[in-house]
């Protein structure tokens, strides 16, 4: 079992919150342009234990767009990791490192769908 399997702290379930609220309206903040028009949400959160590194997990509408948004988000996570310490100077010693992970929980409860319509 890897530390990020183990259960979280009080204080990482507290810190991935607020990164995961700020990261959020950081994206939400671009606007969908950025994005091709694709709605980008970033869906949860989890922080390592000593909060060097927070996944960052987003879902993609439409799931078409999930490549090149990804591909956006990865090339640009400096930009997002350097928004997201001048919102969170205060709060954190050291802003963690962000890693996007794709979300495909959407995706499989509609495939899920689909199969109960056969």
């Amino acid at each position: 079992m890897t530390d990020m399997e183990k259960a979280p702290s009080t204080r990482q379930l507290k810190v991935a919150r607020e990164i995961q609220k700020d990261l959020a309206e950081i994206i939400r903040s671009k606007g969908m342009a950025a994005f091709g028009g694709a709605l980008v949400t970033v869906s949860e959160v989890r922080v390592s234990p000593d909060l060097s590194v927070a996944k960052a997990y987003v879902s993609i509408f439409p799931s078409e767009k999930q490549e090149a948004v990804m591909k956006h988000l990865e090339e640009n996570v400096r930009t997002y990791r350097g928004e997201l310490g001048r919102i969170v100077a205060k709060q954190f010693r050291i802003v963690p490192e962000i890693i996007f992970v794709l979300d495909t929980t959407l995706d499989y409860a509609e495939h899920i769908e689909e199969l109960l319509k056969k």
